[in-house]
């Protein structure tokens, strides 16, 4: 190993109450034996989950399943919460030094984690995509228990991070259409770069052999519902957080043999979990990124040090984005 760096004081964002982010100075541990120092060069802010957990939405019944790899402190707040972040490797294990790495760890300007928490990007993927790495894993997972067939019709509604990345995913399928389903016309553009259909809601086609539901809203459930052929599924991958579902199953849900399947990463598919890992998902993830079509994803940048007023405003609305990105100092 190098030298080890200085430990000066590195800052990170905590919610400090609902509604409420600050930015605090923190002094990292001493590396261990198996540790990195990882300098951050990027974060992403996952829209969904993230300013669901700003606005104090986590159900109590729901704080340990939705604890973050290194969250500190406890919903719904203090805490320092937060898993898209990239960096390059400062001190740790000779074949890490340097290396620009992937890990979900939240927004901090510096951290010590162990080596093995920690994902090398592959060459040509740049920082600012890698950040979808963690957003790409749950859309892997989400394949994985969809399983779509060789000439499927498939939507996914809710032109979110999620969404997108299933889209694109979905998309390599050999003879499979797919169409992104949302109430915002302005996906459109987003769609045809990720080389999918798009439709308003209103007018996507039904009959669809399969229909991926990201939205978080009941409307968007219910209507990935009435997209279906009979004998058709719905994965759901909306996390809904504290917000009531509500749905009309008296229509062609039973007559139909209609099917609502959840999908989450916290555990691996069933389908694969048997044969495969979550470092190995994560691992594809970032391999998957070398597809330049996942950049329509990125759709603003801000400093670290906005950090706070950014989240409040992406919590808000006011800020429209996709994945919003979070540089650090002149990186």
């Amino acid at each position: 190993m190098q030298a080890l760096p200085d430990r000066r004081q590195e800052r990170a964002f905590w919610l400090r109450a609902p509604g409420c982010g600050e930015i605090r100075p923190v002094t990292l541990p001493e590396p261990g034996r198996d540790d990195v120092v990882v300098r951050t060069l990027r974060s992403g802010v996952s829209r969904g989950t993230e300013t669901l957990v700003f606005r104090g939405g986590v159900p109590p019944g729901q704080y340990g399943a939705m604890r973050a790899p290194f969250q500190e402190g406890e919903f719904p707040g203090p805490v320092k919460y937060g898993y898209l972040s990239v960096g390059a490797v400062e001190h740790g294990p000779p074949q890490l030094q340097g290396r620009t790495v992937f890990c979900l760890y939240p927004h901090q300007t510096a951290y010590v984690v162990p080596a093995r928490a920690v994902f090398v990007v592959p060459e040509g993927v740049p920082p600012a995509r890698a950040v979808l790495a963690g957003t790409l894993e749950t859309a892997v997972n989400a394949v994985w228990d969809a399983a779509p067939l060789l000439g499927d019709r498939i939507a996914v509604v809710g032109a979110g991070m999620v969404g997108c990345c299933v889209a694109r995913l979905l998309a390599r399928f050999p003879a499979v259409e797919v169409t992104l389903v949302d109430v915002d016309a302005g996906r459109a553009e987003v769609a045809a770069a990720l080389g999918v259909d798009f439709a308003l809601p209103g007018d996507a086609a039904d009959g669809l052999d399969l229909v991926v539901h990201t939205s978080a809203t009941s409307a968007g459930l219910q209507r990935s519902l009435d997209l279906l052929a009979p004998e058709g599924t719905v994965i759901d991958l909306s996390w809904y957080g504290d917000t009531d579902v509500r749905l009309s199953l008296g229509g062609a849900f039973h007559s139909g043999r209609l099917g609502i399947r959840a999908s989450q990463v916290g555990t691996l598919s069933p389908a694969r979990s048997g044969r495969r890992t979550t470092a190995g998902r994560l691992a594809l993830a970032l391999d998957l990124l070398q597809d330049p079509a996942f950049d329509a994803l990125l759709t603003g940048t801000s400093p670290f040090d906005e950090l706070p007023d950014v989240m409040a405003r992406l919590a808000a609305g006011s800020l429209p984005a996709l994945c919003h990105t979070i540089t650090y100092g002149d990186r």
